[in-house]
């Protein structure tokens, strides 16, 4: 008997839903993150963050049921590493700076990668925008909300973070298929967790915080990853992709429901201008790889 296949609209609206889904849970995710910082700062809110998503994803994946033979550890011990550094420096920059401001500025990482891994001038035209971006959100005139440049420099740093973590992914996924999320998260648990000690003392062992650091990790690990792995098997590529440019406007809203973080219009400007940016380049790259899979074909054929 042939199994009844869903209605197509069904089939195109799941994923997408499950991909806003995803991007409002992560920030719901970074937004209770940032009310643990005056108990345990922003590096025990990270360790707490990567060490309960790990067992989460952990719980969910079970990577070792079907333990790839002879896969390189190292491409997931980069990715751990890199993810571990993110992280870290994400919630320093949140520490100082509003969180649609953060994200936005971190999203630098992998639109850098779009825009100056593209073969056509043209598309620096995104690098253009992204550059007008910031420029509105740092310091646009005397209308915007001064920037701690402390806090702008985290951010920044969790974007070359991002981007190494975008490269050491690809080579993980490779090879731990949708395990890598799980044993990534993993690695970075075990690398933060010293720095979390060192500066969180015997705070971060609180039982009072544990509600809290619990819905944390559900809402920024285990609830968006699982969704976004639901979206990628539906979903193309390059639709997947430029939804997620649009995070740091969820960021944006986030702080201000959660957080009561307000911006200056430019700012909100700023924001909208990178998310611009970061969806034009989202887009030309994946038209890039279109074009060029056809030429690969023949090359190989």
């Amino acid at each position: 008997m042939n199994q009844i296949e869903p209605p197509r609209p069904l089939a195109i609206v799941l994923p997408v839903m499950a991909v806003i889904a995803a991007m409002a849970s992560f920030q719901i995710g970074a937004a209770l993150a940032k009310t643990l910082f005056p108990a345990v700062g922003p590096q025990g809110a990270a360790t707490l963050r990567l060490c309960l998503g790990a067992a989460m994803l952990m719980a969910i994946a079970r990577p070792w049921r079907g333990w790839p033979r002879h896969s390189p550890l190292l491409p997931v011990l980069g990715l751990g590493l890199s993810m571990a550094a993110v992280i870290l420096m994400f919630f320093q920059a949140l520490n100082r700076l509003p969180l649609g401001v953060a994200m936005a500025l971190q999203f630098l990482g992998p639109l850098g990668i779009a825009v100056f891994g593209s073969r056509r001038p043209a598309d620096l035209i995104w690098a253009v925008l992204a550059a007008g971006g910031v420029w509105c959100l740092v310091d646009a005139g005397p209308a915007t909300i001064r920037l701690d440049p402390i806090g702008v420099a985290w951010a920044l740093g969790a974007a070359v973070g991002w981007t190494s973590y975008i490269l050491c992914g690809r080579a993980a996924s490779a090879s731990f298929g949708t395990s890598t999320a799980a044993l990534a998260v993993s690695v970075a648990a075990i690398l933060t967790l010293p720095v979390g000690v060192h500066h969180a003392g015997s705070s971060l062992f609180s039982l009072a915080l544990i509600p809290m650091a619990l819905l944390m990790a559900l809402f920024s690990s285990a609830i968006p990853f699982s969704l976004e792995l639901y979206a990628l098997r539906g979903m193309p590529a390059r639709t997947f992709a430029v939804f997620m440019c649009v995070e740091p406007a969820f960021g944006v809203l986030s702080g201000l429901l959660i957080l009561n973080e307000r911006l200056a219009w430019a700012q909100i400007g700023g924001v909208a201008v990178v998310i611009i940016a970061a969806v034009g380049a989202a887009w030309s790259s994946v038209d890039e790889k279109r074009r060029d899979a056809p030429a690969k074909r023949r090359l190989v054929h």
